[in-house]
């Protein structure tokens, strides 16, 4: 049996094993939440149409995907505890403002409870509309080709109602640039 200094000492040293991996956890959470991710190879959903998804706003109103057909759209996956998303935000709104009179409409779909989002985008609004995706296995992301299900999770899709592109990680000036920007002949 141990003796009391014994005893104290052994849970003295199993407590600081517990709190320096939680924070060695926390500490490594931290530090790639904010990490974009790079994006993966073409997705298998490029040059597919869009699959015709219903999906809630904020008010329980009912909106169907295809109803922006006719319209450059880009989709954004997002959720309110994923620091890249949030980093990202600005420069949707950004774009959405700066490409409507082009017919680009950038529409956001929240990862996330509806309380969540409605608190966020009280202290944080955009000038998109934001619908909820489900969360519920195959998630919204993962029918828009989203495999690995990580966010944010960005998808292109033409005037003509299929996918031209998927990004995973936070879209650059760039590359919004390049994918919302007017284009000759371009869907």
């Amino acid at each position: 049996m141990l003796d009391r200094t014994s005893g104290l000492i052994l849970l003295l040293a199993a407590l600081a094993a517990l709190l320096g991996g939680g924070l060695a956890q926390y500490r490594h959470h931290r530090a790639t939440a904010s990490v974009p991710v790079a994006a993966p190879a073409v997705s298998a959903m490029v040059g597919k149409p869009l699959p015709a998804l219903t999906l809630a706003d904020l008010d329980g109103r009912m909106h169907a995907l295809t109803a922006y057909r006719g319209r450059r759209l880009l989709i954004n996956f997002w959720a309110s505890w994923c620091g890249p998303c949030l980093q990202e935000m600005p420069a949707l709104d950004e774009a959405q403002r700066k490409f409507a009179d082009n017919g680009v409409i950038v529409l956001g779909i929240a990862m996330d409870q509806p309380d969540h989002v409605r608190a966020f985008l009280a202290r944080q609004p955009v000038s998109y509309p934001i619908l909820l995706g489900n969360l519920e296995t195959p998630s919204t992301s993962l029918q828009l080709g989203d495999e690995a299900e990580i966010l944010p999770f960005s998808v292109l899709i033409g005037a003509d109602g299929h996918i031209i592109a998927t990004h995973a990680g936070i879209l650059s000036p760039q590359l919004l640039t390049q994918w919302l920007a007017p284009q000759q002949g371009a869907p």
